[in-house]
């Protein structure tokens, strides 16, 4: 991963992030804003993946049904948030629509995705933080304005 901080005014950083080949997107993306402190942000991504997961959330489960997409797709558009979760680190949150040989698509919650050639993504860091906290009566954490 390499990352470049290409604006920073009134408290707001945008950044550039460039996965490598064969990294994890999520987590090398949650490790970015961990080690940043971001506390809330926007981010969105485009490149391509050599396989990943999205999910779509069954509120009758309460759990995300997993999308397996077993082979190379492009990053059509990916976006999401970074706020701080209940235990005070980053979470994210992205939603992507993965696009496969034959046209066809695949989206939903990103869950995750192996890097091949190449992720993009830009971070555009708000001043303050925002709050992710769990719903159980949902079982999902959703960003909480009360705060």
């Amino acid at each position: 991963m390499k990352s470049q901080l290409v604006n920073e005014i009134g408290g707001q950083r945008t950044f550039v992030v460039v996965l490598d080949p064969g990294e994890e997107a999520f987590a090398a993306l949650t490790a970015f804003a961990v080690e940043q402190k971001i506390g809330s942000a926007s981010l969105t991504a485009i490149g391509a993946f050599e396989k990943a997961t999205v999910g779509w959330f069954d509120p009758a489960s309460k759990t995300y049904r997993k999308i397996p997409v077993d082979e190379q797709c492009e990053v059509l558009s990916a976006i999401g948030d970074v706020a701080l979760g209940d235990d005070d680190k980053p979470s994210l949150h992205v939603h992507a629509v993965l696009g496969l040989s034959d046209g066809t698509t695949r989206g939903g919650h990103l869950l995750d995705g192996i890097v091949l050639p190449t992720l993009e993504i830009t971070v555009v860091e708000a001043p303050g933080h925002l709050r992710r906290s769990k719903r159980p009566e949902l079982g999902v954490a959703l960003i909480d304005l009360d705060d």
